[in-house]
This record gives structure tokens, C-alpha cells and sequence, in this order.
């Protein structure tokens, strides 16, 4: 393909590295929220990812602009496919992290009391920026970078985060049981713990694209 192509790839690459490590920082400070009990600190962490659809919009305009500009074929078109589908899983991925942002906040002004649940919580939460950050730090540097590697990686943190969330699941229903008032807010709990369950798969179908556009093959993606 021509040079203009190439650039326009590695454009488009780096929006969405840009778009993933908007979401990562929003994670991050979530975390120290947490941790720290900086109430204030949540609602500036999602200041990140305000306009996170209208840059995946972006993103998806500039791919299709440069499938018909340059009609790509093979590998350019595996790739420029595989770009496509991954913004779509990271603007969900920045909706779920905006959420539960947004909801642990509730959480942690309103009654329930999650010091039993707080270690696991973090836990559960650094799986997934785990493995955000090893798909970016691929992305930023896909010629040097071994997609099954980071996609062996992902999958391990996605493993704990399913056994980090099958662990707190039965913990909140005891919680639930023995809450009598405070009942719901704990099954509103486990909710806002599933939004960082479902970005753990999202992470996962991002690495399984990664691989797809590489090394090519059969894709198969969460729903």
C-alpha cells in the first residue's frame, strides 16, 4: 500500500490508543477514589471520557473514509475491520467504566458498607486496568508487538476477574439476605460490579481482534 495509507493507519491507531488511554486514566483515578475515599475525585475521573462516543465516531468515520479512499484488500482490509469492530468495544468499555464510576460514588455516600467487600473490589477493578493497559501498550507499538502474548495476557486477568466476581457474588447475596433495609442498595452493588465483569470480557474481544488483524484466522467475540 502507498505511504498515505500507511499514515493514515497509524492516524487512525493512534486515536484509538488516545481513546483507550482516556479510559484508562478515568480507571485509574476511579481506583484512587476508592481507595482514598476522595469522594470529589470520581466525578473529575469521568471529565476524561465525556465525548468518549463522539470520538469513537470519529474513529469509525476516518475507517471508512479510508476504506473508500483506498479500497484495501487482505491484510489492509483485515486490519482496518478489526478497527473498526474495536472502537465499538471500547466505547462500551468507556459507557461501563463511566457507570460504574458514577454508581460506586453512590455506593460510598450512601449506607451500604462495603469494608467487607473493599480488598476484592480493588482487586476486581486492577484486573481489568490490567488488561487495558496491555492492549494499549500494544497498540501503540503493533509491528513490535506479539498479539497472542498479549492476548494469553488478558485472558489471565480475565480469569481472575471471573473468579474475583463469582467470589463477591456470593458475598453480596449473604449481605443481601441479612440487610433487611439495605437490601437493594447491595443488589445495586452487584450490579455496578457486573459493569466491571462485562469490561473484563470486552478486553478480551479487543485482544481477540488484535490477533484476528495480525495473524488473521476465525474471530469469535463475546456477545
Amino acid at each position: 500500500m502507498l505511504p498515505r495509507y500507511e499514515n493514515k493507519l497509524n492516524e487512525i491507531r493512534g486515536m484509538i490508543s488516545t481513546m483507550l488511554s482516556q479510559i484508562i486514566l478515568t480507571s485509574e483515578e476511579t481506583l484512587n477514589a476508592f481507595e482514598t475515599n476522595n469522594i470529589d475525585l470520581y466525578e473529575t475521573s469521568r471529565a476524561h471520557i465525556k465525548n468518549i462516543q463522539t470520538d469513537a465516531n470519529k474513529i469509525d468515520n476516518e475507517i471508512i473514509k479510508t476504506f473508500a479512499l483506498f479500497g484495501p484488500e487482505a491484510e489492509e482490509l483485515r486490519l482496518l475491520v478489526s478497527y473498526l469492530k474495536m472502537t465499538n468495544e471500547i466505547d462500551r468499555i468507556g459507557d461501563g467504566i463511566k457507570k460504574y464510576s458514577k454508581r460506586l460514588h453512590d455506593h460510598c455516600v450512601g449506607g451500604c458498607d462495603l469494608s467487607v467487600l473493599t480488598s476484592a473490589i480493588i482487586q476486581l477493578h486492577k484486573t481489568t486496568l490490567n488488561a487495558l493497559q496491555y492492549i494499549t501498550e500494544c497498540l501503540k507499538n503493533m509491528e513490535g508487538c506479539d498479539a497472542d502474548d498479549i492476548y494469553r495476557k488478558v485472558m489471565v486477568e480475565e480469569s481472575k476477574n471471573d473468579d474475583l466476581f463469582s467470589i463477591m457474588e456470593k458475598d453480596i447475596l449473604n449481605l443481601i439476605i441479612n440487610a433487611d433495609e439495605l437490601s437493594i442498595e447491595y443488589v445495586k452493588v452487584l450490579g455496578t460490579l457486573r459493569k466491571l465483569e462485562r469490561i473484563g470480557d470486552r478486553t478480551v474481544n479487543i485482544a481477540s481482534l488484535m490477533v484476528y488483524a495480525q495473524k488473521g484466522g476465525e474471530l469469535h467475540l463475546h456477545n
